[in-house]
């Protein structure tokens, strides 16, 4: 290991997340302070229905904007299971149901100052079942684009969540290994 960790205290702590400050010891001996935000695991939904993909559109508090991205989001609650939460997120935000949930991997959400794994899945055979948002959500707009359309907003920059692009990006590798 490069870096030893000293100690640990919890500074803050609610029901979405912890923050932790460690004492370290880099490799080089030299002292540290490492700040780690820790959060439950979360899921994040490509819901396609033929060539349509159900995206959110909700109020980013930390960036003061709206954003536009896949559905996605945690329970916090810690092990939960992957497709159970991710069935449930897709269900309270777009109020659909999906027949088939294809598991495409897992990906640290921004291991640089967080430790949280999201667990990314495909939707497919989407019927509607009504919306259930949690209270936080109650602002949130359920928007379509084909696929096309999609993959502009992208490349233009509208849309600018890290986890949309790269759960798009593992959706597409996963596309073409299987010759779809």
């Amino acid at each position: 290991m490069s870096i030893k960790t000293l100690s640990s205290r919890e500074i803050y702590r609610n029901p979405w997340l912890r923050l932790r400050e460690d004492q370290i010891e880099r490799s080089n001996g030299a002292p540290g302070i490492y700040g780690v935000i820790e959060k439950d695991d979360c899921a994040l939904v490509i819901p396609i229905q033929d060539e349509t993909i159900f995206l959110i559109e909700q109020f980013r508090y930390p960036i003061q904007q709206r954003s536009l991205e896949l559905p996605q989001g945690g329970w916090e609650t810690a092990d939960v299971d992957p497709e159970e939460l991710a069935r449930g997120e897709l269900r309270e935000e777009t109020g659909l149901v999906a027949s088939t949930m294809t598991f495409l991997g897992t990906v640290w959400v921004a291991y640089g100052y967080a430790r949280q794994k999201m667990h990314i899945f495909l939707a497919t055979g989407l019927t509607p079942a009504g919306a259930d948002p949690d209270p936080e959500e109650h602002d949130l707009v359920l928007r379509t684009a084909s696929i096309a359309e999609f993959e502009g907003m992208l490349l233009d920059g509208t849309i600018q969540d890290c986890c949309t692009l790269a759960a798009w990006g593992l959706y597409r590798l996963w596309k073409e290994k299987k010759g779809l």
